[in-house]
């Protein structure tokens, strides 16, 4: 009887550090394997280790309490129900078996060997004592293994940034355009390869591939000697992570699209942002054109020495848009070059600040030598980027979705979209990240827009939306038209229970959380 139990026990403790691993893994995967990061991340989110706490704390009261092994056993028989039972829902962005995980595993996998032999040695009942510890701390196993690979993940990087840099190198002909900025970057991206089609056979990074590897493995798969033109696109959550990407693409004009509080609680302050934003613009060589967003207060009292074209929709600008008519259908606006020349555009885009992403683009190529006029149908043609003020028309609604990595700008702009649709007006949101010492502020900000645009809102996650509730009530919003969701398909469940009594729904899907928040 004795020794099934201690099978029993040991199997129970074995699939428990399974689903540990893998479950810790993915978050790890998530915080980019920076092993600072996910131990910040794992502080911050200490309740979702409760089990662990429980099944430590059993094998101390083990300890001190005569060796009584029934103790532990439960512990971990109950763990491994609570988590089964507890099984996260399906993640949003699953866990990718790369070669690095898999690296990672093997490292965790020999590591954990080692101290399951060390738990088949012991004697009862202190290898009851030890599986509890063992389940306990086996979060730590996948961050002991990134440390201990990172020598050789480093080198497997080096390997291919080297090999990255002489594809780079075999294309003497090719023009690299870095783009960067707090937000917009990745619109700007998407409208700018669309706008060089007209005359340039032209590469972009895909989807959100903006960091030093995404880069690097898009110029070895995808880049060929055909192309002519490649739009780089470079994300940074760390001081000087654009000058990482510079090193390795070496970009011959660069496009800086805005400055503002995104990820500010990695960056740590705003000298931090602005300095690593702008290694974009000090690398670009002097016969090349830096192109900033002349709107921006923080980029206009960084201008650069060096040649530099503003763009935006303020007097002043080299390249302006003026008289902007903005419809749910689309937008018109006439763009003003930096030579006087005069052009009238129409887009499919709706908002003012996909207006000033598009000048930001014309300004781009009407340098790389495409005339205002030849860039008109192609504006015409371009759709709006995924997940970024995308509409989607159903039977019962119209969404509004702007799921993608809020800002506090870009909530303020996604508000102004919503407030042209006539129709019951409804915003889902669980508010914004990496906002730091920020946070309440800018969610309370964020809660007294809402107020004067919604007429229903429902909040995702009690904690995180706290301020966002304060500015709506505060701002007279009744709590009666305010919602509070667990996750976001409780919240959309809320959505199609609601009347709609006043026309069609309009519905606001701004932000939607990754896994690990």
């Amino acid at each position: 009887m004795t020794t099934l139990l201690y099978m029993a026990c040991f199997a129970a403790c074995i699939i428990c550090v399974v689903l540990s691993v893998v479950r810790e893994i993915h978050m790890l995967q998530l915080n980019s394997y920076q092993h600072v990061a996910h131990l910040r991340w794992i502080r911050t989110n200490a309740r979702k280790y409760g089990f662990h706490l429980v099944v430590l704390l059993a094998a101390l009261i083990a300890i001190v309490g005569h060796w009584s092994v029934y103790g532990i056993m439960t512990a971990i028989f109950l763990g491994l129900i609570l988590l089964r039972l507890g099984k996260p829902h399906q993640a949003k962005k699953p866990l990718v078996y790369t070669a690095r995980v898999k690296r990672i595993l093997v490292t965790a996998a020999v590591l954990a060997g080692t101290l399951v032999w060390g738990i088949i040695a012991a004697k009862p009942p202190m290898n009851y004592v030890l599986m509890g510890i063992f389940y306990s701390f086996s979060p730590l196993l996948i961050v002991l293994a990134n440390l201990i690979n990172a020598p050789v993940e480093k080198a497997v990087q080096n390997y291919y940034i080297r090999d990255a840099k002489k594809i780079l190198k075999s294309c003497p002909n090719l023009t690299i355009i870095g783009i960067t900025g707090s937000y917009g970057k990745t619109s700007v991206k998407f409208y700018l390869h669309s706008l060089l089609q007209a005359k340039y056979h032209a590469l972009m990074t895909p989807e959100s591939f903006n960091t030093p590897m995404g880069i690097v493995r898009t110029i070895r798969e995808d880049l060929r000697a055909t192309h002519e033109v490649f739009v780089c696109e470079m994300g940074a959550r760390y001081l000087h992570d654009i000058r990482e990407i510079c090193d390795i693409v070496r970009p011959h004009h660069g496009i800086l699209t805005s400055l503002g509080p995104q990820h500010l609680e990695t960056f740590g302050s705003m000298e931090n942002i602005i300095e690593t934003k702008f290694e974009l613009i000090d690398s670009v060589p002097p016969q090349g054109m830096a192109f900033v967003n002349g709107d921006n207060e923080l980029i206009r009292s960084h201008l650069p020495l060096k040649p530099y074209l503003t763009y935006g929709l303020g007097e002043g600008n080299h390249y302006r848009a003026c008289d902007i008519s903005v419809t749910p259908k689309g937008t018109t606006f006439r763009v003003i070059g930096k030579n006087g020349e005069e052009c009238d555009f129409e887009t499919q885009l709706i908002g003012e600040h996909n207006v000033l992403n598009l000048v930001g683009a014309i300004a781009c190529s009407n340098y790389l030598g495409i005339s205002l006029e030849a860039l008109r149908m192609p504006v015409r043609k371009i759709v709006p980027v995924p997940h970024r003020l995308q509409l989607i028309e159903t039977e019962t609604m119209t969404i509004i979705d702007d799921s993608y990595n809020s800002n506090p700008v870009g909530c303020k702009e996604a508000l102004k979209a919503l407030a042209l649709f006539a129709g019951y007006k409804i915003l889902v949101t669980p508010g914004m990240v990496e906002l730091g010492p920020q946070h309440d502020e800018r969610h309370y900000e964020f809660g007294a827009d809402a107020a004067t645009v919604c007429d229903f809102i429902v909040l995702v996650g009690e904690g995180r939306t706290r301020s966002i509730y304060k500015g709506l009530v505060e701002s007279g919003f009744s709590p009666e038209r305010i919602y509070i969701a667990a996750g976001i398909k409780e919240a959309m469940d809320k959505v199609h229970s609601l009347p709609g009594a006043v026309g069609r729904k309009i519905v606001l899907l701004e932000n939607d959380l990754p896994d690990h928040y």
